[in-house]
């Protein structure tokens, strides 16, 4: 170990560290200088600017204004956001021109909200979004609907949709959708204000980070078996820190500034993924579709989670589930695929039941699409365990990382009602056309006494 890195070890907190370049590779990929190993070419994201620093106080406004997002702009937040940073980042852009505040009250990110936002960013030349989840999700798909220019301001470390192309948005009919929209032009994180946030926010983040191992898993196994799309990219970009934020998951509840940074250079990369694929699968596929169930369909069971609390929850259940499928020598057998338009229709409403049939469809396996996926199966199985091995993160593993970056690791503990977790994890399938381990355990015959076990 060199001298330096000894003095850092034995003074701990007590000595100054050296200063992150938090956007390291990042500035490359904005630049368009990153040369992707896998192609040679050089690739450039659709973005003018990603700035992380441990704090941005005035700095504010020369951000803004290197955006050109013209004369009169509104700043949109909530009531926790607009305290959290809105204010400050109001104050500070006066100096540029006419501002003014839009404070949302308790949004939801759905189409009725969309249609509110639109009429009250009319006039306005630019958006600057101050918060999360929904304030950037709406802003984001307001904007996109008529190319103006946005940027975002995080408050909180909680998702990794910040710089991603999609909106993540309920329908009128209530079925939670990715809609595609446009990226920020600016994307800006002032660390402090975020390690400065309620804990449970950053362990949402943390779990969509988390849901990374789960998510190749189910989706290099739908490429390998089906031949749907599928892009390294999204990985390679963000594999060195992934392992650098999992070693710090326990100081991310302490407000740590480096925990911090490490958590957003993964949600910020997983969202530039994105630019490689057009499509979200990369960090989306069996445990997002039981959290979308959860949220689509709770109802006032819901308990307020955050999409990414349950997101951790059920990447414990995929892995449980992925791990014990491929833990067998001889692969599962799979029958044709049981469509209950019935059953779906009295889940889901009429409506909603007729919108998930179409996408069900698209994976579902007549008699002769199950004998021939049973036999790609059962010829790819050896190799495919091993490919798969690559990708896993043990289960007992991500519970131990989940519990020490502050999230919940059951169903119970986050309060969503058991029976309606086990049903979320049999029928969640049923919602989207992506191909996961909860398809091959539905079509087998197994998922329902696996679901059973979960709490």
């Amino acid at each position: 170990m060199s001298r330096s890195g000894l003095r850092r070890r034995c003074c701990g907190a007590d000595m100054q560290m050296p200063k992150h370049n938090w956007t390291a590779l990042i500035d490359d990929l904005v630049a368009g200088r990153w040369i992707n190993p896998l192609t040679g070419a050089a690739v450039k994201v659709p973005y003018d600017s990603i700035v992380i620093e441990d704090s941005l106080e005035g700095r504010e406004a020369e951000l803004v204004a290197s955006l050109k997002l013209g004369h009169r702009l509104a700043v949109v937040g909530d009531q926790a956001t607009y305290e959290a940073m809105g204010a400050r980042i109001a104050s500070a852009l006066r100096e540029l021109g006419p501002v003014e505040t839009i404070v949302l009250e308790r949004p939801h990110a759905d189409m009725a909200e969309v249609r509110s936002l639109t009429e009250k960013l009319r006039g306005f030349d630019g958006v600057v979004a101050v918060g999360s989840g929904t304030v950037n999700d709406l802003c984001k798909y307001v904007t996109g609907l008529d190319g103006r220019r946005y940027c975002v301001f995080a408050t909180a470390a909680s998702m990794n949709g910040y710089t991603s192309s999609t909106a993540s948005l309920t329908l009128d009919s209530g079925l939670k959708v990715s809609l595609p929209s446009h990226t920020p032009a600016g994307f800006f994180v002032d660390l402090k204000v975020s390690a400065a946030a309620p804990p449970f926010l950053a362990a949402s983040g943390f779990a969509d980070c988390l849901a990374r191992s789960v998510a190749q898993t189910d989706w290099w196994m739908s490429h390998r078996l089906l031949g749907t799309a599928y892009y390294q990219e999204p990985y390679t970009i963000q594999a060195a820190d992934e392992i650098e934020l999992n070693k710090r998951a326990g100081n991310l509840p302490k407000g740590d500034i480096e925990a911090m940074g490490y958590l957003y250079r993964v949600l910020t990369l997983c969202g530039l993924g994105i630019s490689f694929t057009g499509i979200s699968h990369h960090g989306s596929m069996g445990e997002h579709q039981i959290s979308h169930y959860i949220d689509c369909f709770a109802g006032a069971r819901h308990p307020g989670s955050l999409h990414g609390q349950q997101v951790g929850i059920a990447s414990l259940s995929m892995a449980r589930l992925q791990q014990q499928m491929l833990a067998a020598d001889r692969p599962s057998s799979i029958r044709a695929t049981n469509i209950d338009v019935a059953g779906m229709k009295r889940r889901f409403g009429e409506e909603v039941a007729l919108q998930c049939l179409a996408e069900l469809q698209q994976k579902a396996f007549d008699r002769d699409g199950a004998v021939a996926f049973n036999r790609k199966l059962d010829d790819s199985w050896p190799e495919l365990r091993r490919e798969l091995a690559a990708f896993t993160i043990p289960v007992d593993e991500m519970k131990r990382l989940l519990s020490a970056a502050g999230g919940a690791t059951t169903a119970a503990e986050l309060g969503v009602p058991i029976d309606f977790y086990r049903e979320a994890i049999v029928h969640c399938r049923e919602m989207r056309n992506r191909f996961s381990f909860l398809d091959i355990a539905a079509d087998d015959g197994t998922l329902d006494a696996f679901a059973k076990g979960e709490l």
